[in-house]
């Protein structure tokens, strides 16, 4: 969670910087980077304290209903959920979701990020009926206004299939998982690191139903991909043999589940 901060952070400064309203080189925008800064420091609590102050300065200079305190709702949204604080993130959230929907309109592709931002809330809290509703919104917004073969489409896909593998949904998880994939792969060519990613979150799905024979290719796929694209050393490597060696313990094939998790705890051990 942390890592995902410190990468939002910076992308939602610049998009911010396009709003007129708080020109380059304002006190807002180095109050921002000041949190990504603290936030790369692991200086979260400091970081809240920035993120409060640029929110306040962003009411005062642009109206309390204006996109860019949105954006300053959000920032600060995210620091509160890295730190678990839930009861704080819902209701900077909503309301950077009804600036937006009020400034934008409700159809509006910035819109899916809010929405997005919310349903994740909701799901990791186990609100299941409010993530469902909301993830549908921002893959409807998204499929109208990108198209449906968007990346972005994919995303969604995703989300709203991982919260139905999470409710046991399995049927409906599973066509959505597999649009995901077929995006991705279409978009960014059988090899990419998304197109891993994609094939695992099916792999998972089969997994757990007990579908072994169908898993089984699909986390070998990911494996490949990942050492070919990323290295055979990298982190993410070490998850793909970890979850192939849980499938093999499953079906009775421990000298080959020892093999690969051998391997990923020693690329745990340097990656520490």
């Amino acid at each position: 969670m942390n890592k995902v901060i410190v990468r939002l952070l910076p992308l939602l400064i610049v998009f911010a910087s396009s709003v007129p309203a708080l020109a380059q080189g304002t006190q807002w925008q180095t109050l921002n980077a000041e949190i990504v800064s603290l936030c790369r420091q692991g200086r979260y609590d400091a970081a809240v304290v920035v993120a409060r102050e640029a929110l306040r300065i962003a009411e005062q200079a642009s109206g309390r209903d204006h996109p860019i305190v949105a954006l300053s709702l959000n920032n600060l949204a995210l620091l509160y959920k890295n730190q678990g604080r839930y009861d704080l993130v819902e209701p900077l959230y909503q309301r950077a979701l009804a600036i937006k929907e009020k400034a934008l309109g409700p159809n509006h592709p910035s819109l899916a990020l809010s929405l997005n931002n919310l349903a994740t809330l909701y799901d990791l809290r186990g609100q299941y009926a409010k993530a469902q509703s909301l993830y549908k919104r921002a893959l409807a917004i998204k499929e109208k206004a990108l198209g449906p073969d968007h990346l972005s489409v994919a995303t969604s896909l995703n989300n709203l299939a991982a919260l139905y593998r999470t409710q046991g949904r399995y049927g409906q998880a599973e066509p959505l998982f597999r649009r995901a994939l077929a995006i991705r792969e279409n978009v960014l060519g059988a090899n990419h690191p998304s197109v891993a990613l994609s094939l695992s979150n099916l792999a998972a799905l089969y997994d757990v139903q007990g579908w072994y024979t169908q898993a089984e290719p699909l986390y070998k796929r990911c494996l490949a991909i990942r050492e070919s694209a990323l290295g055979p050393d990298h982190p993410t490597v070490a998850g793909a043999l970890e979850n192939l060696a849980a499938l093999y313990r499953k079906t009775d094939r421990a000298k080959e589940a020892a093999a690969m998790e051998k391997r990923a705890a020693a690329l745990r051990a340097r990656s520490q």
